[in-house]
């Protein structure tokens, strides 16, 4: 249970901002209908989030423990530089909403969009670091759905008023935290490992 908590809190955090958070919110203007909005969101993150849980632990089985928790360490780090940079202006290449309704329209531009994109890459990380797929899941999805339920529920109006640099500033701040936190962890396993060897 404390997984999904722990993937629940990373992936919450690394949306904020994110450019599909700004996606949600166009969707909700535009469309004027949460429930199948949200419901996209969930189906989206389920799908994506599942590839990339499901490659993390494959990857974790391929490796050796020590060799995962550097890997997952430097990708918590390498999240806290990109979280800095933040996403250039998602709007510019928002492709035009389809008349298909509002499921399936949130569904596509929400999994095509979070492809490669910080969330997935931490679901992954937290996939390879505790070898399970259905809490990491759970947790980041349910992560996305808070999130991101606000941009549909509160509305732009008030979305605006968030100040994204600082934001962007505490989510960089606590990746770097379980980046370092992660890496002192595998260094400490290392010199057990060779001091017991």
């Amino acid at each position: 249970m404390e997984v999904f908590f722990i993937a629940l809190v990373t992936v919450a955090i690394a949306e904020i901002g994110d450019k599909t958070q700004f996606v949600t919110l166009t969707l909700s203007a535009r469309f004027r209908r949460p429930g199948p909005i949200l419901l996209g969101v969930v189906a989206a993150s389920m799908a994506n989030h599942g590839i990339a849980a499901v490659g993390g632990v494959w990857l974790s089985r391929l490796l050796p423990d020590h060799l995962v928790t550097l890997l997952v360490g430097a990708g918590f780090l390498a999240m806290a530089l990109w979280t800095l940079r933040g996403d250039h202006d998602a709007t510019e290449d928002l492709p035009p909403v389809s008349n298909r309704g509002a499921f399936l329209t949130t569904f596509l531009l929400f999994f095509l969009m979070e492809m490669g994109d910080k969330t997935q890459v931490a679901t992954a990380a937290l996939a390879a670091n505790f070898e399970t797929v259905i809490w990491v899941v759970a947790g980041s999805t349910l992560g996305m759905l808070i999130a991101n339920a606000p941009a549909v529920w509160i509305g732009h109006r008030y979305a605006a008023r968030i100040p994204a640099r600082l934001m962007q500033r505490i989510s960089a701040a606590i990746f770097a935290l379980i980046g370092v936190w992660v890496l002192g962890v595998g260094v400490v396993q290392a010199l057990a490992r060779a001091a017991s060897g």
